[in-house]
């Protein structure tokens, strides 16, 4: 299936998490950014990889992208097949982006 580009700092956040690359990933994200897991959540590098070492990196996350629509003016929501050592199942995940950074990254269904 073919998609749009996505944004940079959205496809290295993306491509990291595929990759197992925590440290790839934490650098998509602002300072302060945040992930919000279903209303849970993680601001800044340290609660981040905190979560992710729990929940989703150290859980082998897999995401194939199966689709992707922007939302809002900064906002884009990518679906995606979950996979791996924890939840698996489709989910969504919408990524704010701020600059060249993700401020946010909320997974929502």
């Amino acid at each position: 299936m073919t998609h749009a580009p996505l944004p940079v700092p959205v496809a290295a956040a993306l491509e990291a998490a595929n990759a197992g690359a925590t440290e790839d990933f934490l650098a998509a994200f602002a300072e302060d950014g945040a992930v919000d897991d279903w209303g849970r959540e993680f601001r800044g590098h340290d609660a981040i990889r905190a979560w992710s070492d729990a929940e989703f990196i150290g859980k082998q996350v897999r995401l194939d992208v199966t689709g992707c629509h922007r939302t809002d003016g900064d906002t884009i929501t990518v679906s995606a097949q979950v996979g791996g050592n924890g939840y698996n199942g489709p989910s969504d995940f919408a990524f704010t982006v701020s600059g060249d950074r993700v401020s946010l990254m909320k997974i929502t269904g």
